[in-house]
Formats: C-alpha cells, sequence, structure tokens
C-alpha cells in the first residue's frame, strides 16, 4: 500500500507531514484566510490540508454554485469521532453549498459483515444527528440507490485492479464485494455532479481518507471527454476519445479554431472561459463533464486517554446515546496534560496541548475562541487546576448532549428509512 494508510482502520497513525509532501496535499491557512468569517474548526487549525479548496472559497464568496458531500458507513452508533465531519458538512450547506449524504451500507456489509438490518438502524442514526445538527440536503442509502450503483458501474470501468493494490494494497485474498464498495464510493463522490450537473465539490474527510479521494480525481479526470491546456500562445483542447460529434460541436463553438488529429486549437481566448465551454459543450454532447473533486484534510483529536481515538477503545470516546454516568466517567478519568501533583501544577503550568480534555473543548465544546484562550492561559499558568477544569468540561459535555437530544427527537420524523 503506497500510503502507509487503511480508510478502514479503526486504529492507525497517520503522519500528516508526510502525507502532505508525497501526495501533494496543501496547507489550508491561505485559502481559509480567504473566507470573511471562518468558522472554528479553520481558526483552531483542525482542519489542516486541503486539495483545490480555492474554488470552494469561490464559490461560496460569490454565492456561485457548488456542492459538499461525505459518507459514513454504518458500523456502529454515532459518537464524538464523528462530529467534526459533520460539522463541516452543516458549515458549507449554510453557506451555499448543496448538501449529499451517502449512507455506505454497501461498505458496510462488505468490509465489516454487518447484516443490512443493521446497516439500515445506524443509517439512521447518522441522518438524525446530521439533521439535528442542521444537515439539508440529499441523503441516501448506498444500497437502494440505482442511479448510484450505474454511476458505479462507469466509474469502475476506469479502475484497474493495480490501482487498488497500489492504493489499498488489495491482494489475491481481497474480495471482490470489498473492491465493489471502492467503485461505489467514487461514485459516491461524482453523485452530486452526475444528477445535477457539474460544479464544484467538496468533501471534507478525516486525513486518513485521503486514498479515496485520490482515486476519484484520478477516475474524474479519465471520464472527461476533453483537457483544455493554455500553451502561451494559443489555448489547446485535446480530445480524451472524444466522439467525433462533440469535436464537431466545439470546432463549431470556435470560429476560427485550428482543428488537427486529436486537438483543437484556439487564439486569441481565456482557457478559464474556453474551459467552461468546452464542459457545457461536453454535457450537452452525452459526457459528464467532471469537475475534479476538492477535499478538506482534518486531524484527529485524540482519545479521552490519549492516543488514537476508536470505537474500539470505549474509553476512547463516549457516544451520542450512553448514559451520562458513563460520559461522566469517561471525562472525569481523562488523562490530562496536568502535572504530578499540585504544587508543581501551580508551580510550573500545564500543558494543554498535549492534554485530551483541553482538546475536547478545543475540538467540539467552546465555541467562543476567548474563552478557549483563557481556559488555556489558566492552565499553563497554573491557576487552573485538572479537577476543575474536568468538571467545567463535563458540564460542557452535559449540556451538549442535552441539547444534542432534543434535537434529534425534533427531527426523527425526517429520517426515512
Amino acid at each position: 500500500m503506497e500510503t502507509g494508510i487503511n480508510p478502514w482502520s479503526n486504529n492507525q497513525s497517520v503522519d500528516v507531514n508526510r502525507l502532505f509532501a508525497e501526495f501533494g496535499i496543501a496547507p489550508v491557512e491561505d485559502e481559509a484566510a480567504r473566507l470573511a468569517d471562518p468558522p472554528a474548526f479553520f481558526r483552531r487549525n483542525i482542519v489542516v490540508g486541503h486539495r483545490d479548496y480555492g474554488p470552494i472559497v469561490d464559490a461560496i464568496n460569490s454565492g456561485s454554485k457548488f456542492n459538499v458531500m461525505t459518507g459514513f458507513m454504518p458500523s456502529g452508533h454515532p459518537h464524538l469521532g464523528h462530529l467534526m465531519v459533520m460539522r463541516e458538512v452543516v458549515w458549507h450547506v449554510e453557506h451555499g453549498g448543496r448538501g449529499y449524504i451517502a449512507i455506505a451500507d454497501r461498505e458496510a456489509h462488505a468490509v465489516r459483515g454487518l447484516s443490512w438490518d443493521a446497516c439500515q438502524m445506524y443509517g439512521r442514526e447518522y441522518l438524525e444527528c446530521l439533521y439535528a445538527l442542521g444537515f439539508s440536503g440529499t441523503a441516501y442509502y448506498q444500497s437502494r440507490n440505482e442511479q448510484l450503483k450505474d454511476l458505479a458501474f462507469e466509474t469502475a470501468i476506469k479502475i484497474k485492479f493495480s490501482d487498488l493494490s497500489a492504493i489499498y494494497g488489495f491482494s489475491q485474498e481481497t474480495a471482490l464485494a470489498h473492491a465493489d464498495s471502492v467503485a461505489t464510493q467514487v461514485a459516491d463522490i461524482l453523485y452530486p455532479q452526475y444528477i445535477d450537473g457539474p460544479a464544484p465539490t467538496v468533501v471534507p474527510v478525516g486525513i486518513d481518507q485521503d486514498p479515496h479521494l485520490r482515486l476519484t480525481r484520478d477516475v474524474a479526470h479519465k471520464m472527461r471527454w476533453f483537457t483544455v491546456l493554455d500553451r502561451g500562445d494559443h489555448i489547446s483542447i485535446r480530445s480524451k476519445n472524444a466522439p467525433v460529434h462533440a469535436m464537431d460541436a466545439v470546432e463549431s463553438a470556435f470560429p476560427g479554431a485550428k482543428r488537427y488529429e486529436g486537438h483543437i486549437d484556439v487564439s486569441g481566448a481565456d482557457c478559464l472561459a474556453v474551459s467552461e465551454q468546452v464542459r457545457s459543450i461536453e454535457v450537452a454532447e452525452g459526457g459528464y463533464g467532471f469537475f475534479t473533486p476538492s477535499s478538506t484534510y482534518h486531524t484527529f483529536m485524540e482519545g479521552l486517554q490519549g492516543g488514537k481515538m476508536s470505537s474500539s477503545v470505549e474509553e476512547s470516546l463516549f457516544w451520542f446515546d450512553e448514559p451520562l454516568d458513563s460520559v461522566r466517567k469517561k471525562v472525569m478519568s481523562a488523562l490530562t496534560g496536568g502535572r504530578m501533583t499540585k504544587e508543581e501544577q501551580v508551580r510550573f503550568g500545564g500543558e494543554p496541548d498535549t492534554c485530551p480534555v483541553y482538546l475536547l473543548n478545543r475540538f467540539h465544546m467552546v465555541e467562543d475562541d476567548t474563552l478557549l484562550l483563557e481556559i488555556r492561559s489558566a492552565c499553563m499558568s497554573g491557576s487552573l487546576l485538572c479537577g476543575s477544569c474536568k468538571k467545567a468540561t463535563f458540564e460542557r459535555v452535559k449540556e451538549f448532549l442535552s441539547d444534542f437530544k432534543d434535537r434529534r427527537d425534533a427531527v426523527s420524523h425526517m429520517v426515512v428509512g
């Protein structure tokens, strides 16, 4: 496996800097700075990287069309580890994006062996959480979406087993259903453009999901009929097995263009304008015209006991439906960045940036940046002790879970299936 990461693993260490350097993920700060009011996940360096997020920022700032989509594998109850990507999706919807959510039940059935009934039950819980947070848009189960299945078949034509081996480490022992679930995930990402026309599309994910995005970007490029290149003194529109009628339509759209075997050259034109016109022609002539999907990548919050947060380590997180007594026990027994004794804490101060309790506040429980800074400063100065911080944090968690339950109850009727 070329990345050394596995999108289906519950417990792994991802070298963020290596992934950025090796696969071209860019830091997101410059693009986030172009937003009028960046959300907390940008301001607090939780979302750290991106691929082609610029067109999404442009769409937000101009009010033009764009999509936001992501998927959830319904292999268990939703929990704290799912909250960040849910909030990212909702924020983009609130800022003009058309929302799409895939419940990846085919993946859960193929990879985790869950029954279809279990997939449906867990899927309902994920959708309920999303609607409670403010999601609006299109949500579907992979197994019930016939258009998605058709698109998955088309994407599979562009995927070779050598790709799956290189990206995911698939071998002769890998089940065909697992490979099919990959093609379905590619189709999930392209689905918004498939049913509603080409538009910039952003997929917020954890950084461990980058293999899916790299494969989908490659497939989206392969499914285009044309590539448009700026050659300096002219624009070259190059065919990638485009049908003759599409080449004829492109030639007709640019009077004075020179047609050669496999490409058409246009002089005195803007490359972006030519690209958009060619995309429109491609769609009108029966092609897809896909925009290459964009993505953002968030870092992972440490588990409450330190290390990776994983549903297989119950003490590392809490579920949204977990009894409050159990949640309280987990928060109050969480690892901290405090010193060994009260005296050392007062004298030397704590280390909030390595503290799971502080990170819980930074990621989710404190909306106000000023309050978060006060907590951090008080910890570092030694004036805030770990016991007091845990108690205050649990009160925030309790308030969040209570409010979240009320919201989920209020939107449960919106969940179909």
